[in-house]
């Protein structure tokens, strides 16, 4: 009832070190894509997709351009080695592409075939872009002071974070 700081350790946070991991990765690789890949993080999404909605009406690149958008929110708490991608559905190339990726992840995969939900990968996929959403799971800690550091699965995350860099690169080097 109280002012207090909410860390956001997995809702941000998680997903924004991922990016930063997939960053890293594509920029230290001896090999480019063929296409290019933008990062982003987007601002104002518990407020109504503000960002990313701003980011479709506005592109850097067209947006009948983009081939797909993939999104890691709350991806720190992963338990059981579920882990949830939605979107599945928004381009027929994703459940092979996922089945093939996951023999060697070995993840107890969740899919959904929708794109919508309550996450920025929605304004793309309103916008006719496939996409994808990884994601662990709610928990109790979900926007509340306690959602804490000590409490992210480091090891899964990172584990989340080869799987879809993975990915990218093979929409990335795809015809």
């Amino acid at each position: 009832r109280k002012p207090a700081i909410h860390h956001g350790a997995d809702d941000n946070a998680a997903g924004t070190a991922g990016l930063l991991a997939l960053a890293e990765h594509f920029f230290t690789s001896t090999t480019r894509p063929k296409r290019s890949i933008l990062f982003m993080a987007f601002s104002g999404e518990e407020l109504g997709l503000l960002g990313s909605a701003h980011y479709v009406k506005n592109p850097i690149v067209p947006i009948e351009s983009t081939v797909a958008m993939l999104n890691m929110d709350m991806i720190g708490r992963m338990k059981d080695n579920k882990l949830t991608v939605i979107g599945v559905g928004t381009s027929p190339t994703w459940n092979p592409m996922l089945d093939e990726l996951n023999r060697t992840a070995s993840f107890s995969l969740t899919k959904t075939n929708a794109g919508f939900g309550g996450s920025d990968h929605q304004s793309f996929a309103r916008a006719n872009v496939p996409v994808l959403f990884f994601f662990t799971g709610m928990h109790p800690d979900y926007h509340r002071p306690s959602d804490t550091f000590d409490k992210i699965a480091l090891w899964d995350e990172t584990r989340i974070v080869r799987f879809v860099a993975d990915i990218a690169d093979r929409i990335a080097n795809a015809p």
